[in-house]
């Protein structure tokens, strides 16, 4: 018991601690980063070597596999140690005189990253260009809203009147982005304004989110504090 009051009390600490630079910077606040800072990195190395690379990478190179739970020993791909000394080129950047070495592995992540990038972006935006694409007028009028069975293959009105606001939206919004038409054009105007609207609309509801998102944090630490520590563990003592 003193043991979890002193864990809990330690975390309730560290919890106004942080929360402290809400007031202005200090060093209480400092403090805390720092050992926030200090147990993230110890934490990444760690996780990187026990779900990155002793799989991917040092299994493989000599041979170990462990999927799906059986242990195979198969034929070890040494082209894998290669890796090594690309990634010691990296570490060359504390080098006044060596830093120039630093920049190899950066190309070579940098040329790789770009290269794949063409294929995720045709997987990641391909399917929502083609789903943007959808009828805007209905082909059956005997249910305005989309019945509980619907038909297959039937746009109904309530479909049809949010495919066209999603469309007149992307229209709008790629017309704002539009800088090579001549600007008297009202049609063109009328569009990119509507465009602008709709961004700062749908900027403002991520902005909403977001700050329910840290609410939401907010409210967990205080349960935290006050239920789990002040009443559960000082209180009923």
């Amino acid at each position: 018991m003193k043991y979890e009051l002193w864990k809990t009390g330690s975390s309730v600490l560290a919890t106004f601690g942080l929360y402290s630079v809400l007031y202005r910077e200090n060093k209480f606040y400092r403090f805390f980063e720092h050992i926030f800072l200090g147990l993230a990195a110890g934490w990444t190395l760690v996780v990187i070597w026990v779900e990155i690379e002793k799989d991917q990478w040092w299994g493989k190179m000599l041979g170990a596999n462990n999927d799906a739970g059986t242990s195979m020993v198969q034929s070890g791909y040494w082209l894998y140690a290669f890796l090594v000394p690309i990634g010691v080129m990296g570490y060359f950047v504390f080098s006044k005189k060596h830093n120039w070495i630093s920049k190899i592995p950066i190309g070579i992540v940098l040329g790789l990253y770009a290269g794949q990038q063409f294929q995720a972006w045709l997987q990641r935006y391909g399917p929502q260009i083609s789903t943007s694409l959808k009828p805007i007028l209905p082909t059956t009028f005997t249910s305005i809203t989309v019945p509980d069975n619907p038909v297959p293959g039937e746009v109904y009105f309530t479909q049809a009147l949010t495919n066209a606001i999603s469309l007149f939206t992307l229209l709008s919004v790629v017309a704002y982005f539009l800088f090579s038409f001549n600007e008297n054009n009202k049609l063109l105007n009328r569009l990119s304004t509507s465009g602008r609207w709709l961004l700062m609309i749908g900027f403002g509801a991520i902005f909403g989110t977001t700050v329910t998102m840290r609410f939401t944090l907010l409210i967990d630490r205080m349960h935290f504090v006050w239920i789990d520590f002040v009443r559960d563990m000082l209180l009923r003592r």
